[in-house]
């Protein structure tokens, strides 16, 4: 039986034999790792990976990616960064800055988007080796902050929130964030409770009033 890598060094022939530009076969490429990534996570988008994806040689994607820590940031890039533009949205349909934060904490926090939760949490462990993507995840972590600290600006500028250092509470609750989502990753609490323990934090640190449950 064969085994796993000899699979993937076996790529299935693409069915056009027209021949690709070098930015097309990047482009390529980078799609082709970010199907690995969703699939089979982060440390999955390796040479023979991506290629039997692609559907070529690997000496091909070699050729085209020398880098593989490039190709796996950019992978990380794409996915979080796709997650953001997301919530981005959320944050254009809902102008109240309380209600748009109560929302954006149930829906990071429901168990929903673990997919994306293992991608942030093997991005963190493998850029220890990998200075592409440790630069990747901290800008990304820095656009996330910054997109949090902005709502929080709103609701303070609104007089909705009491924030004296609003940098500081979004760091905070993208923290809290970051780490209730990587428990889950071995059910520990489930989705209720990691958002009701949030939103307590949530309400100390801004000074809103509990809201109570529905139902």
């Amino acid at each position: 039986m064969p085994s796993k890598d000899s699979a993937l060094a076996e790529p299935v022939p693409e069915p056009s034999r027209a021949r690709r530009s070098g930015a097309e076969r990047r482009e390529q490429i980078a799609s082709a790792a970010e199907r690995v990534a969703r699939e089979r996570g982060l440390d999955a988008v390796t040479l023979r990976a991506v290629a039997a994806e692609v559907g070529v040689g690997s000496a091909l994607v070699a050729h085209h990616a020398p880098s593989m820590d490039d190709v796996v940031a950019g992978a990380f890039d794409a996915i979080v960064g796709a997650e953001l533009a997301d919530l981005e949205a959320l944050r254009a349909d809902e102008p109240d800055a309380e209600a748009a934060l109560r929302a954006l904490v149930a829906t990071l926090l429901d168990g929903g988007r673990s997919d994306v939760t293992l991608i942030w949490v093997q991005a963190w462990a493998l850029g220890r080796r990998n200075a592409a993507l440790a630069e990747r995840v901290r800008a990304q972590m820095d656009a996330w902050t910054a997109f949090l600290e902005r709502i929080i600006r709103d609701g303070a500028t609104a007089g909705r929130f009491r924030a004296d250092d609003p940098g500081a509470v979004a760091t905070q609750l993208l923290g809290m964030i970051d780490g209730l989502n990587a428990h889950a990753l071995v059910s520990w609490r489930d989705g209720a409770e990691r958002v009701r323990l949030t939103t307590l934090s949530l309400e100390a640190m801004l000074g809103l009033a509990p809201v109570a449950p529905s139902g």
